[in-house]
């Protein structure tokens, strides 16, 4: 049996907006195995971005609770809980948040050296998780002589260098086209294959569909349905008006 990473347990979330409460999260549990790669999937305003902050320690829950490996989140003190998001996860963006005065070898070294890496150590560990995702003569470009796909291979180095349990990755397909967002699909799988992390991800892409061995669909809060790997069927068709195939 799969060693559980993370547990949700009865999560709810309500944004307070004037005189209106918003909710975000109505009770979702949820339970992820260690090695796993799970897609979060739903709607716009669905709440599985909410979910993923949930996950990834960025966002506090109005009730309810989860536990990354032995850590309840809920418990940790800030300085604590900055500790575990550097150490054990590693965060994708789909807007990449690469910072555009740096190189693609500083943008890696500078999570290297908040986890308390001295800098000559931190640019080697850089370089060589740079070469791992296929831009080793790519180091001293600047984000903006890159393209799209490389950008967002220099963000995967960057969830990679510390070598965190669990990689969350927020809509990391968004901003590509399709053929680079396949590929981009293609290297977190090998790199959960390698590495032996655990992939997260919220997204919109039905390409994840196939990499995914977990699939949590999201609906107005609360877990509409699930699915393992070969329960998974990719049919034309529709979903809150779009079409899918």
């Amino acid at each position: 049996m799969t060693q559980d990473i993370i547990q949700v347990r009865g999560v709810t979330k309500v944004y307070h907006m004037g005189a209106e409460d918003v909710h975000a999260l109505r009770g979702i549990s949820l339970t992820v195995g260690r090695g796993q790669y799970v897609s979060i999937m739903g709607p716009s305003g669905s709440g599985k971005s909410t979910l993923f902050n949930m996950i990834g320690g960025l966002d506090t829950p109005s009730a309810g609770e989860v536990v990354m490996e032995d850590y309840r989140l809920s418990d940790l003190n800030p300085r604590q809980l900055a500790w575990v998001r550097c150490h054990k996860i590693g965060f994708i963006f789909q807007s990449f948040n690469l910072i555009p005065t740096m190189t693609a070898l500083e943008n890696v070294a500078i999570a290297r050296i908040f986890s308390a890496i001295p800098p000559d150590q931190a640019s080697r560990d850089a370089a060589r998780t740079l070469d791992k995702v296929g831009l080793g003569h790519r180091l001293n470009h600047l984000p903006g002589q890159l393209s799209g796909g490389q950008q967002q291979r220099v963000a995967i180095a960057r969830a990679l260098v510390n070598e965190p349990s669990i990689i969350l990755a927020d809509e990391p397909t968004g901003n590509l086209d399709l053929h680079t967002g396949e590929e981009i699909i293609n290297l977190i799988g090998e790199m959960k294959a390698q590495l032996g992390i655990t992939v997260i991800t919220a997204t919109h892409d039905m390409k994840m569909l196939s990499a995914s061995d977990l699939v949590v669909w999201i609906k107005d809060g609360v877990v509409d349905r699930t699915a393992r790997k070969g329960e998974i069927e990719i049919e034309v068709g529709t979903i809150d008006g779009n079409t899918l195939a």
